[in-house]
């Protein structure tokens, strides 16, 4: 079944350990946590001591997006604060493969990501030492935008490339995932979707939650 992972970014931070609270009542297992550094992409979020204050109210796999220059600078102090996974940007990265393997050595998950404009096809050699690939679709920076609709012509073909290549990496998505599109999404092989304001800016998160997992679990069992 495919996960359902708020992202943190669109939750009130007055009252994080609450919000995290609701959307878990609602099923979730795994939190995403957006780290952006006013470099690579123009907002500024969270850094380690967000994350081990999060990992502290909760046992729930935390899923940290680095979008930051020089990622392998930080590796070590999102690894040592809590993360299970850590992602990091193709187009950030001068050494992906090396900065992958460090994540990996630190004991956590190594994902690579890719902005809605950049091919799949760039992954072609490195794909087998990463533990999962994230492709973006909205641009990254900013919470709330809209999903861009040929990013799921990506996945199909990432898909494809797992395939071919007989790899168990999960396929994961991230920007503007909704209700009205969730099914589409799953259908089209994502594994871990990430959604941040469909979940935070509901009226009832635990509800959202719930409600997401159930649509996700109906489009898997017809996935085509």
């Amino acid at each position: 079944m495919a996960e359902i992972i708020p992202s943190i970014l669109s939750a009130d931070f007055a009252r994080l350990g609450e919000e995290i609270a609701r959307a878990e009542r609602g099923g979730a297992t795994m939190l995403h946590l957006d780290v952006m550094d006013g470099h690579f992409v123009d907002n500024l979020t969270i850094g380690p001591p967000v994350v081990e204050s999060v990992r502290r109210c909760t046992k729930s796999h935390l899923d940290c997006h680095l979008m930051i220059e020089h990622p392998e600078r930080y590796v070590s102090a999102f690894a040592h604060a809590g993360a299970n996974s850590i992602s990091v940007h193709y187009e950030a990265c001068h050494q992906l493969d090396g900065v992958l393997h460090q994540i990996r050595s630190e004991g956590a998950m190594a994902g690579v990501v890719l902005n809605p404009a950049t091919p799949v096809s760039v992954l072609e050699d490195v794909v087998e030492v990463a533990d999962y690939v994230l492709l973006m679709s909205v641009n990254p920076g900013f919470g709330g935008q809209d999903f861009i609709p040929y990013v799921l012509d990506k996945v199909r073909r990432l898909q494809e490339m797992r395939r071919e290549k007989r790899l168990a990496l999960p396929i994961e998505i991230d920007g503007g995932v909704h209700l009205d599109n969730l099914a589409e999404v799953v259908r089209a092989g994502c594994d871990w979707i990430v959604t941040g304001s469909a979940i935070f800016h509901s009226e009832n998160a635990e509800s959202t939650v719930r409600q997401m997992r159930e649509i996700a679990a109906n489009a898997t069992a017809v996935q085509i």
